[in-house]
């Protein structure tokens, strides 16, 4: 089994056949070696994987799957399983199909742009509107697609992919070359706009590779577990924890796991959205594997709940700040903005003395003024970091990193006043009776366009929620006024905290 799933290590010299000159296309190398290249056979092992399947309820709209990219004699079942959870009902523009790099690493991802994919189905269209311009408006991005020539996850789902959706959807193939966090985050936002009911995310990746059979099944379980949670962290320690494991032959509990990690910063604070778990196994099921070396594979969907009224949970109704709270996480935000201007330093509150509340993963905007002028305003719907550390980059952002405004200066900032809006989840909305002016602020998305109102700012102006609507719609996203009627409405709540001038 090793030998068959074994990671590619050195970087494959690519043959004339994939030279640009002759083809732009990316022709199949894992065909014949992870699944056959003949083509019937193939619509034949396809179809049978289909009918053994786990037949989960197609009965929610499905945005992201994790699914595995072994041969299908392994976890061909397992995939079908994952595809299978999504309804027929369902209808997307793209399917954003994101991998981590076997052979290759590089500082960011890898978008396949010169051609489309080939399999023995025949090809795969790659939408190069959206690969060439994530390409060439981030570097993140602007890494070589010749990645992509020799590495066998993306194209194993191909097949899986023609036989399931029979309008030949088309992809957009990213390839993850980097363990950096930070990196990871950046290629999560860069990918947002796109992180939409029109375009399905599919996650390949396989789970433990070379523990034991019963030693695999209580990693994999742990690593599930800790993606079903929603929560990056829990999933970077389930890693770390799984590697105590006394296997020697376990070399990693995810072999994607960076893709894993950009899936769940993408869905991360979205109360609207949950992990379901569909269908497990490991090499070791299969009559071609045995149990001394086994290959981990779970399907894992990204679902949206049925959100009732029952349900709702209003943030105004689970988080309260005290006065004191108050002051202090205004105290922190100015005392970061003062020492960056005169010494040069961000400022590091001590966690230990911070009240419980100030370390829970909220999002929050850090609001600037001057004479009731707005100086700075910048901010995070969700995050995964503490509240207070939000707060702290927040307030840099707002002081010297707003791009309406030039730097806040020395003379300026005695006469900044600071207000704090600590934000609840997003919830998609379907009718704008929803929004209650001076509870709700408002983001609208529509392709690759966005923009947000606090809050506050409604009540502010003096608007109706139609004017809420339209100036948010043309001010901040730039739809126009009447752009929010064919566009995707979130509402979220918001704490404000004002500075008290002594």
């Amino acid at each position: 089994m090793r030998n068959v799933c074994i990671v590619l290590l050195s970087i494959f010299i690519v043959m004339e056949t994939f030279s640009q000159e002759r083809s732009a296309d990316r022709m199949p190398v894992a065909a014949g070696r992870f699944y056959t290249a003949e083509k019937e056979s193939l619509r034949k092992d396809i179809g049978q994987l289909f009918e053994s399947c786990v037949k989960s309820p197609a009965d929610k709209n499905v945005r992201a799957i994790i699914t595995p990219h072994a041969g299908y004699v392994y976890s061909g079942r397992v995939a079908a399983s994952a595809y299978s959870a999504i309804s027929s009902k369902q209808h997307f523009s793209n399917i954003f199909l994101i991998g981590s790099s076997h052979i290759l690493a590089f500082d960011g991802a890898s978008v396949f742009n010169t051609g489309d994919f080939v399999t023995p189905l025949g090809k795969v269209a790659v939408n190069r509107e959206i690969a060439n311009k994530l390409k060439t408006e981030n570097k993140l991005f602007n890494f070589p697609g010749d990645a992509h020539l020799q590495e066998h996850s993306l194209e194993v789902q191909l097949p899986i992919i023609q036989h399931y959706f029979k309008d030949n959807l088309p992809i957009v193939p990213i390839l993850i070359g980097t363990n950096n966090l930070n990196n990871l985050k950046k290629i999560a936002e860069i990918l947002r706009p796109y992180f939409t009911e029109d375009n399905l995310f599919v996650i390949s990746s396989d789970f433990s590779h070379y523990p034991s059979y019963k030693n695999a099944v209580e990693v994999d379980n742990a690593t599930a577990e800790s993606i079903v949670s929603g929560n990056p962290q829990k999933l970077l320690d389930a890693i770390k924890k799984n590697r105590s494991v006394n296997d020697p032959g376990l070399v990693t509990s995810m072999c994607g796991w960076t893709s894993g990690m950009v899936l769940l910063y993408l869905a991360e604070g979205d109360q609207n959205l949950e992990f379901k778990r569909i269908d497990y196994c490991n090499s070791g099921d299969s009559p071609f594997g045995g149990k001394e070396e086994v290959v981990g594979y779970h399907a894992i969907a990204l679902v949206e709940k049925s959100i009732t009224a029952e349900t709702e949970v209003y943030l105004s109704e689970e988080i309260h700040f005290t006065e004191n709270e108050k002051e202090k996480l205004i105290s922190i935000a100015r005392e970061n903005i003062r020492s960056l201007l005169f010494e040069k330093k961000m400022f590091q509150p001590v966690k230990e003395t911070l009240p419980e509340i100030f370390n829970r993963p909220l999002g929050a905007f850090v609001s600037l003024k001057i004479k009731g002028h707005l100086r700075g305003c910048i901010g995070q719907f969700t995050s995964s970091e503490p509240l207070f550390e939000v707060i702290v980059e927040s307030s840099r952002s707002s002081a010297f990193g707003d791009p309406r405004f030039t730097p806040l200066t020395k003379e300026e900032f005695p006469e900044t006043d600071i207000e704090i809006t600590v934000l609840g989840p997003l919830k998609k909305i379907n009718n704008t009776k929803e929004i209650i002016l001076g509870r709700h602020g408002i983001y609208i998305r529509k392709d690759l366009r966005s923009g947000t109102m606090l809050p506050q700012v409604a009540t502010e102006n003096g608007w109706s929620v139609e004017e809420f609507l339209g100036y948010t719609s043309r001010d901040k996203a730039g739809l126009g006024w009447d752009g929010w009627k064919n566009a995707e409405l979130y509402i979220y709540e918001g704490t404000v905290i004002e500075e008290k001038k002594k």
